[in-house]
This record gives C-alpha cells, structure tokens and sequence, in this order.
C-alpha cells in the first residue's frame, strides 16, 4: 500500500436545521489502499460522501486532493477530479444495454452519430480490467445484483475515478458475489485506484480494507490498521459497548402450547422466470405465544416466500394458515391484518414505507381507520400515539413532520416496525429485521423483539446472519429448497447444525430432523 496521501479531509463541519451532522471531522484516504468507514446510523458517515461526492456543501474544513485544495462544486465536478460513488440503490437504466449506462451522455461519436462499434469495444475492456463477463450488448434489467454492481464500478472507472466510494455494497450479494467483489476492489488496488468501503458487515471490513475509519456522532473517534483490529475494539469505538451486548434475549423461557398460528402444507410452483420451478414444497410448522421462531437457510430457500405467503402479498397453490387454531382465509395483506398479523419487509425502503411523506403519515398508513370518524382523521389522537412510539423506539427525528427519506437507517426500520405496533399484532413476521442497520441501532432492535415477546406477541424472524438467529431464536426452522428441513430447539441449534441442515435436501432422510 502506497502512504502517499491523496484525498485529505480536514476538520469538516456540516448542520441541518436541529442537527450537527459533522463536526471537525479529519480523514486521509492513500493512493492505492481500501479505506473502511464505519460508524452507527446517524454517525455523519453518508454525510460526509455526499460532500465528497458534491451532494452537499460543507459548512467549514478544507478538502486537498494530490496536495491541492479544492471545493466540490456538484457531482459533475466530483466527477471530473475523480471522485465517483456507488450508492446502495444502482444509479442505472434498467432497459438500457451495459454499454449504454456506462457511457450515458458521453457516447464516443463518429460523423455526429454515435459510434457503436468504438462503444462496444471501449465498454469490453473496462469489463476485462474488472474480469467480468457480462456482454456489452446485454440490458441490465437481465443481470444479477452482483453484476449490475460490476457496472457501476466499469461506470466509475470510465471517468478516470481515482476513488471510489462504495456505500453498502455487499448487502443484496450472495457470499460468493461478495468474494468476487472483494477480487475486484483488490485488483482495482493494485492498479492504483483508492476506495472507501462503508459497510456495517466488520467481517468484511476487516476482510478486505488496509485502515479503518470511525465515526460516532459525526465527530471521528479513531483511524485503525485492520490488520491489528478487532470486531469488539471497533464496536467499543462506534458505540461504546462491546460485541457481546448486542444480544439480550434471555434463556428461552417455559413456552407453552398456545400455538398462535399454524401452517399445514404451504406450497407453491412456479416463478416469472421459471413456471416449474418449486417455490414452497409443503411447509409446515408452528408459532407459539411469546415465541421467537427464527427462519434460516441460504438465499433462495424460500423463506421470504413463507413470509409474503403467511401476508397474503403471494399466492400460494395449496396449504392452510390457521391462527388461534381458527382457519384463516389469508388472501391479501388486508386478510393478515384483520387476523392480527403484521409484517416488517426485507426492503423497507421499497416496500415498509413511503419515503417522501413525513414520520408521522407512514406509522400510520396501516391503522388510519381506526383512528378515523366519519371520514375524517381524529389528529390529535394520530399526534399522540405517534408521540407515544416515537418515545418508546427512541426513533431520532427533529419531529414526526420530517420526511422519512431524510432518516438514517436504523429509523427508517423503527418507523416501519411502529407501523405494525400501532395496530397491536399478535403474530409480527420480522424479515431482515436489522439488514443495512447500525450496531446501535441492532441492539435497540433486539431489545424491542425481547420485550414484544415477553408481552406475548409471536414473532417469526427470518435473517441471514447466523449469530443473529441462534442469539434470538427460542426455535430454529432451517429451510433448503423451499422445504422445512429441520426444526431446533434453541440448545440444540449450534451454528454446525444448521448449516448443515440449510444445504441438505429436506426430502432426504436427515438425522435429528423433528416433524413440524
């Protein structure tokens, strides 16, 4: 790694009305290295890339690049210096080809029309500088995440990007995607090329970056050697507390037999892409009263499809949902809710929430009728039970006026999750319930789950972090192939076990598998 310093950030400053955003903040970013920035939801870390990146004006603080100061002026201008970023959610044109999106606006012509034949060669060797196989000539709407992200990174590089910042960029991969990922942004550091690696996944920063940078309301705590760090050290720095309060769920408790909801023999066949492919294969099993049942398997084993099915947002072929042992004709998210069921999504962006309406108009588009009389919304009762969950989430908001889309994450997912309380649920299916979301936030999260299950709520959560699962669950249900292939009780579920019971076929005979 070269020590040659080629991005300087110093003692940067940045307010919105009601916030200090950042404060004083100083950071270098070397020629050639992968510099990891980390810090809770709300610590400045978006903040200060949108002022590298020209979305925002700092307040006071000095940028140099190669020594020189600058001020970036817009994103064209970060772009023309070199300074690309990559958010979480792709900045391309889904019917457009891969070539296209790469040279948007800056097509090379010939005779004032453009020249394909040079686009189509210019677009193949930025795909062979990052090893990557996609034809220029494919739409981008027919790639995978992982390869769509691959043309981000060849869009980056076709302006001269001498640093790119990725924010969050492994968090829809599949881990072997994140490996070829992490291939790519080594071989983009041999080649010279500087990155900032914003990810809430340590592992991975660790992984992959030579420094580690810490934010903590907006103010930088420290600049670690990854090499010599360690997860609990960052988490001290980020939050002030160590790895292993992030958990608070208790020794699972004496359950009863109240089963809250049943499901006997979901199934479903066929996707848009393949009509025959087996989505759900007669799944079964049980949710008691005060239960966290934690769903586990790799992606593509079918456990957002229990979820949306049990929600009646997809349809199922056959099977029957029952809930306090009463059958449930669950056709649409307005049967599930009628039952008592809500639902916290794994995309709270697209699918918990409106983002341009205030915090206050999205924790109540769920129970809107029942705070209505005779068509009209009785306000102050609205104010108040906002106010009541605002309070009792702790959800960081200068008012329940502001925009959601102007939230950190952690928020975001408190407001989705306050929408569901306020209708009092008995059962809450929780997807990717802390995925995109701080360590800060994560624990508060947890605590939450603990204390709806204490209260007697029934919670199905489905994540993908192992640890997160086997800390929460009072059960484990391990899914493979649209199938249940096991159920685990919380002392029998160890980390060996249900891998292995998340990539066997459910249908052959496992040992220690229990019937549903």
């Amino acid at each position: 790694m070269n020590d040659d310093v080629l991005l300087r950030m110093e003692n940067i400053s940045k307010s919105f009305p009601g916030v200090q955003a950042l404060s004083n903040v100083s950071l270098e970013v070397r020629t050639g290295e992968i510099l990891g920035l980390v810090g809770e939801n709300g610590a400045g870390k978006s903040t200060l890339m949108k002022i590298l990146s020209g979305v925002y004006q700092m307040d006071s603080g000095q940028l140099a690049l190669e020594g020189k100061p600058i001020r970036i002026q817009n994103p064209h201008h970060a772009q023309a210096l070199g300074i690309s970023i990559i958010y979480q959610e792709f900045n391309l044109m889904p019917n457009l080809t891969v070539m296209e999106n790469i040279f948007i606006g800056r097509e090379p012509e010939r005779l004032f029309f453009v020249d394909w034949g040079r686009l189509r060669q210019e677009t193949r060797q930025l795909l062979d500088r990052l090893g990557v196989s996609p034809s220029p000539n494919a739409v981008v709407r027919d790639l995978s995440v992982a390869e769509q992200q691959m043309v981000e990174i060849a869009k980056a590089l076709s302006v001269k990007a001498r640093v790119i910042i990725m924010d969050e960029p492994t968090s829809a991969l599949t881990d072997t995607e994140v490996q070829t990922l992490f291939a790519t942004m080594l071989e983009l550091k041999r080649q010279g090329i500087s990155m900032i690696f914003i990810s809430h996944r340590l592992e991975e920063v660790l992984a992959v970056c030579d420094r580690i940078a810490v934010l903590r309301d907006g103010r930088h705590v420290a600049t670690l050697a990854a090499a010599a760090a360690t997860e609990d050290q960052i988490i001290r720095l980020m939050v002030g507390r160590a790895l292993g309060e992030y958990f608070h769920k208790e020794e699972a408790a004496q359950l009863g037999e109240d089963v809250v909801l049943e499901v006997r023999g979901l199934s479903r066949t066929g996707t848009k892409l393949d009509p025959s492919a087996i989505v759900l294969d007669n799944v079964s099993f049980k949710l008691r009263r005060g239960e966290i049942l934690g769903l586990a398997g790799l992606v593509g084993s079918g456990r957002t499809e229990v979820a949306r099915t049990i929600f009646g947002a997809d349809p199922r072929d056959s099977g029957e949902i029952y809930v306090n042992g009463r059958l449930a004709d669950i056709r649409s998210p307005v049967d599930a809710i009628n039952h008592g069921i809500g639902f916290v999504p794994e995309d709270r962006k697209e699918q918990g929430l409106i983002l341009n309406l205030a915090v206050r108009e999205n924790m109540t588009l769920a129970s809107l009728d029942h705070m209505t009389r005779r068509g009209f919304v009785r306000l102050a009762e609205e104010r108040q039970q906002v106010q009541e969950y605002i309070d009792r989430l702790q959800i960081r908001t200068p008012s329940m006026e502001q925009r959601v889309l102007n939230l950190s994450g952690g928020n975001q997912q408190k407001v989705v999750i306050a929408k569901w309380l306020l209708l009092k649920p008995k059962i809450l299916i929780m997807d990717e319930p802390t995925r995109g979301i701080d360590v800060g936030a994560k624990s508060e999260i947890y605590d939450l789950m603990r204390h709806l299950a204490e209260s007697g709520v029934g919670i199905i959560m489905i994540s993908s972090e192992l640890p997160e699962v086997l800390a929460m669950s009072d059960r484990v249900l391990c899914m493979c192939e649209g199938g249940v292939s096991a159920i685990l009780d919380r002392n029998e579920a160890t980390p060996e076990r249900v891998m292995r019971y998340c990539t066997v076929n459910y249908g052959q005979t496992v040992e220690g598998v229990q019937a549903p």
